[in-house]
């Protein structure tokens, strides 16, 4: 009698443990839509945690090609970028602070803290690891900011669904049409899988999601929808792209195991770190409730 082989979990072709990839998705969409709906505050909790990780992902990254950052002023400049100019966006009628004042001070005063903290390291490697500390301050809090910026606007729980909407249907569209119809690499040397097909699916799955969240729920012109899906796919893309970019240079597939059967955080906020902040800029030039 033999005892059979423990059975491993179920992987999908990318290699991911199924069962774990669903579960995780289904939770992080759940917490996003309760918050979004009942608490947005919560939701800006939510992507500080989120971001905070992606930080520290960043950094062990840059760590493997011998660039060492601060992370610990980089992780608490986070929330206060992120926080502190959401908090400012919302009470700015109470308290009559601009938030880009908040935003430019918090993004200051983090840059000089991690230059300050670095220095205390020596002179060997210092302009190496101050720039990875910049870096990852450009790359995360700042862009992830213009989230909460985005939904502190009026409408705003409208405005940021709308966004999101778009790039889920970015990554759906492209990956179904991708997977069954794409024959054409878009940049091979970047993203082999990525393809012109998939590039399609995207612009229309979004575009469909895009206009029919504008028009119906937000009530404004269809050619809103149409063009914040066509900036979210491009953004979004170029979002996918830079990540890849930053993985190959160090030499890794994933940026961490934080989200088991998903791989990093920053595996998952890449297109939204360059997307929003260009749906946040066409929102505020249409005049879509600003």
């Amino acid at each position: 009698m033999t005892l059979s082989e423990p059975k491993s979990p179920p992987k999908s072709r990318a290699g991911r443990d199924l069962p774990a990839a669903i579960a995780v998705g289904l939770l992080l969409f759940g917490i996003v839509v309760v918050t979004l709906m009942w608490w947005p505050p919560g939701f800006i909790i939510l992507l500080v945690v989120l971001t905070s990780l992606g930080a520290v992902e960043l950094h062990q990254a840059l760590m493997k090609i011998g660039m060492r950052s601060a992370i610990v002023p980089v992780v608490i400049g986070n929330i206060l970028i992120i926080g502190g100019s959401y908090l400012a966006a919302t009470l700015q009628n109470v308290t009559n602070v601009p938030w880009h004042v908040v935003l430019l001070g918090t993004i200051g005063g983090t840059i000089l803290l991690s230059l300050i903290w670095r220095m205390f390291g020596g002179a060997d490697g210092y302009v190496r690891d101050s720039a990875a500390g910049l870096f990852i301050i450009g790359y995360l809090p700042v862009m992830a900011s213009f989230v909460g910026l985005l939904l502190a606007q009026q409408h705003g729980v409208a405005k940021v669904v709308a966004a999101f909407l778009c790039i889920v249907g970015s990554d759906t569209g492209g990956y179904a049409a991708g997977a069954s119809l794409g024959k054409h690499p878009m940049a091979p040397n970047i993203s082999p899988k990525k393809t012109w097909e998939g590039l399609v699916g995207s612009f229309a799955l979004a575009g469909v999601l895009g206009i029919g969240m504008v028009t119906l729920v937000m009530h404004q012109p269809w050619w809103i929808g149409a063009i914040l899906s066509v900036v979210v796919v491009v953004f979004g893309t170029a979002g996918d792209l830079i990540e890849s970019l930053i993985k190959r240079d160090i030499g890794i597939k994933d940026m961490s195991s934080f989200l088991p059967g998903h791989g990093g955080v920053m595996d998952r906020l890449d297109s939204t770190l360059i997307a929003v902040p260009a749906a946040w800029l066409l929102f505020t030039l249409v005049g879509v409730g600003a």
